[in-house]
Parts: C-alpha cells; structure tokens; sequence
C-alpha cells in the first residue's frame, strides 16, 4: 500500500509539473472583498494581484512586516491600476493568538467579506516554540491559528452570504506533501509518552522536524474534513475548500536552499504567479468543491492515509484536540460557525 502511495504521488506531480499549467483566471471579483493571508511575498502577493486586477472592490493583504506589507501593495497598485482604496495592507501575526483574535475583531467594520484566503504559512527545520502560542511554530501558524482565523471569521462569511445573496469562499492553502506522511508522532501517543497529539507534536523529543510541515499540511486537510462534515451537509452558505498550488519557487524553502534548488530544477517548479493560479481557482470554485482538496484546478484525491480507517481516527482526535486548543484561546470561538 505505501509503495503504490508514493507510486500515485510521484506520478501526479510530475505530471503536474511538466503537463500542466494552471489557466489565466477571468472571472469578475467585482464588488467582493477579499482577504489574503501572508500576501507581502509569493503566492498570497501573486494571488491578490489577480483579485485586485479582476476588479475586487477591496482586497486585504495581511503581513507580519508592514513594510513588506506596503511594497506588495504599491506593486499590486502599480501593475493592476486598480486605483487607491481598493488594496489595504493590515498586520496579522499567526504566532500571536491576540494578534488572530485583534484582526478578526477588526474584520467586523467591513461591510462585507467574500474570500477568505488563508495562505500564510512557515517551514523550519529547526524545532521553535513561540512566545505569545501554545504550540510549536508551525503547528500554530500552520495549523492552530490558521482555523483560529477561520472559525472568527466564518460568522462575517455566513452574514455576507444572506445580505448580499452570493457564496463566500473560505479557502486553505495546503500542499501535495500530505500525500507523504502519516504523523509519525502519533507512535508516541500510542507507546504512552504523550495522552496527546497535540502534545506529542509539541514535545522535540518526539516531533519530526524534517516531516515537520507535510505534518501541518495533512493536519490542514484531516480538520477541514472534518469542519465540514460537522456543519450542515446541504446548503451550507459558505464553500470551504483546500488547494495545492502545486511545487512553487517560494521563501518557504529558504530554511532548505540546497535541497530546494536541486528540487526546482529537477521538479520544474512553477512561478509564483502560475502557482498562484490554483489559489483564485479555489476561491471561486463551485459548491462541488465544499470539504473537497483541489488541485490542478479541480478536485483531487487526498492521500491514502487520509481514507484509511486509521486516517479517519486520527481526523476526529485531531480535530477533538485542535477545537479544544481553540475553546482555550477563544472560549466562543465555535459559536455562530
């Protein structure tokens, strides 16, 4: 089984490197407002041009570095001549859950929010645990303050959904690495080291640091399966989805600049613009793509582990743990979702 896994996953980006280019987006983002986590470089940067280019009425770039943050903005402005007003700049720090709850607050003074895209995301090889968070780096902004976002903000989602009779999207960035792993934590949970995931995955002698982030990216797609499967099944105002963008040129690999080289060359890694792409395909996917993971714009299959018996478990234990982390921060933060 985990030799036909691999066998499926290689042969998919391959193909998806070398066959495959995302499409030029063309639909009107007319009168929408949009918000694009960790948009002052890449992707998210790359994404929000195309919103701001298609005629968004507000597009919402969210950065640690402010100054970043304004570059992007003024580049945005400049190739789109989407006049000023339409792009906005606002600080949003995922290692600090005041600084999640603090933007999510502010998000409420917007008249309305059609797409909500959290792209913003670290790899580190080194084993980091933030000051201002519970849990180790990318687990909290990968994972945990990523669906802190999500749950505070699907309320303005649904509201803008019945004031203004549209779909608003909520859209994760997640990756094809979740094909290659199984948490290889969950052994410490299972020989009694930790009564937790959570825990195991916060503990460095237990925590897998090169597999660190293909780890956060299958927790991305075990909880938002599971998100989905709690809400109603029919008619859900809001289409929450998840894309891969595919193998990107991207600062996320700059903590592996040897390797990541090699593997751009050998991968044909796409530009960020092309990578981008797949993102505002997500954003304005059809109801079909509710609880799905999309990519090479369309839906596609999530990786073996995830429709085993064992993966199922690990999404309600998972998602017992992450909503629990969450009640912690924000004792309301399922209310109204």
């Amino acid at each position: 089984m985990a030799n036909d896994q691999h066998y499926h996953y290689w042969r998919t980006l391959l193909w998806s490197q070398w066959c495959f280019t995302p499409p030029e987006p063309t639909a009107s983002w007319a009168n929408r407002t949009v918000i694009v986590t960790g948009a002052n470089v890449g992707l998210g940067r790359e994404a929000a041009r195309y919103f701001a280019g298609l005629g968004a009425a507000k597009v919402i770039l969210t950065a640690r570095n402010m100054e970043a943050g304004e570059k992007a903005k003024a580049s945005i402005e400049q190739t789109t001549k989407c006049g000023t007003g339409v792009v906005e700049c606002w600080n949003l720090d995922l290692c600090d859950y005041d600084s999640v709850k603090f933007f999510a607050a502010r998000c409420e003074q917007l008249p309305r929010l059609d797409c909500l895209l959290l792209n913003a995301g670290v790899s580190k090889y080194r084993f980091y645990m933030p000051t201002a968070a519970f849990d180790e780096l990318q687990i909290t902004t990968n994972v945990i303050s990523t669906f802190l976002l999500a749950m505070l903000l699907l309320p303005k989602l649904k509201n803008t959904a019945r004031k203004y009779k549209t779909q608003p999207h909520l859209t994760i960035v997640t990756s094809e690495l979740h094909h290659q792993t199984t948490i290889p934590e969950r052994k410490a949970v299972k020989k009694g080291k930790h009564t937790s995931l959570l825990n195991a995955l916060n503990d460095p002698k237990t925590a897998s640091r090169s597999g660190r982030y293909p780890v956060s990216k299958l927790l991305q797609v075990l909880l938002l399966r599971e998100l989905t499967s709690t809400l109603a099944t029919k008619g859900y105002p809001v289409i929450i989805n998840c894309v891969n963008p595919g193998f990107c040129h991207s600062s996320l690999t700059r903590d592996f600049q040897a390797i990541a080289y090699i593997g751009k060359i050998a991968m044909r890694a796409r530009s960020t613009k092309v990578g981008s792409r797949a993102l505002v395909h997500a954003s304005c996917a059809g109801p079909e793509s509710h609880g799905q993971y999309l990519s090479n714009c369309k839906i596609a299959l999530v990786g073996n582990f995830v429709r085993t018996d064992e993966g199922r478990h690990v999404q309600k234990q998972i998602w017992d743990e992450v909503v629990g982390r969450l009640k912690g921060i924000q004792p309301d933060v399922m209310e109204g979702i």
